[in-house]
């Protein structure tokens, strides 16, 4: 009797973990086919958004390559507040150089650090100046993507936050965020498009 109830317990055991398998294997397979799906539409909308923020420097009507293939891997660039490698879009008309347009960082605003966009023409003038960053969320939240930008001293939260690194900080508890390294987003209230990376207490 007690061997049988052992063997049925055996048995319980094993089709419960057989169950939580293909719970688990189609669950994923539904997220990547939901990521798949909905990902060429946040690309091209992402797309449209960054040269609607281009057109209020650079009116499209002024230049007739493909700007956004048209471009040069810039190094950090301390000048333009630039702490990280950005991209500089080359504009022309006719073949010729006509503008260049590109990000730089303004770090004394209200709330901290403003992301801009600009562009200067050939000739040296400021075609335009726009602030990009606020604008950008802004506009993602209306199509429901939200920011995740985890503050020093929040708990690690895995899935929506990637640690890159390990680093011991005075006054962080073990598994607390140190530094945020790179913002994350959400679609809507659950789903992570992307986690943030941060470094975390050991």
């Amino acid at each position: 009797m007690s061997a049988a109830r052992e063997f049925s317990a055996t048995g319980m055991a094993v089709r419960t973990a057989a169950i939580l398998f293909v719970f688990v294997i189609v669950f994923t397979a539904l997220l990547s086919a939901a990521y798949l799906w909905t990902k060429p539409a946040i690309e091209a909308s992402a797309t449209e958004e960054k040269m609607k923020l281009i057109d209020e420097v650079l009116p499209r009507r002024d230049y007739d390559n493909a700007l956004l293939d048209d471009t040069l891997d810039l190094p950090a660039t301390p000048e333009l507040g630039l702490s990280e490698a950005s991209t500089l879009y080359r504009a022309r008309l006719a073949g010729q150089p006509l503008a260049l347009v590109f990000e730089a960082v303004a770090p004394d605003g209200y709330s901290g650090k403003i992301r801009l966009v600009l562009a200067i023409r050939a000739d040296g003038r400021v075609s335009g100046v726009r602030v990009i960053r606020e604008e950008l969320l802004k506009t993602l939240a209306q199509h429901g993507v939200g920011l995740i930008n985890p503050a020093q001293g929040e708990l690690f939260q895995p899935g929506r936050h990637e640690a890159v690194m390990q680093m011991a900080q005075d006054g962080i508890e073990s598994g607390h965020i140190v530094q945020t390294f790179q913002a994350g987003y959400t679609l809507g209230a659950e789903r992570v498009l992307r986690p943030a990376k941060v470094a975390v207490a050991p």
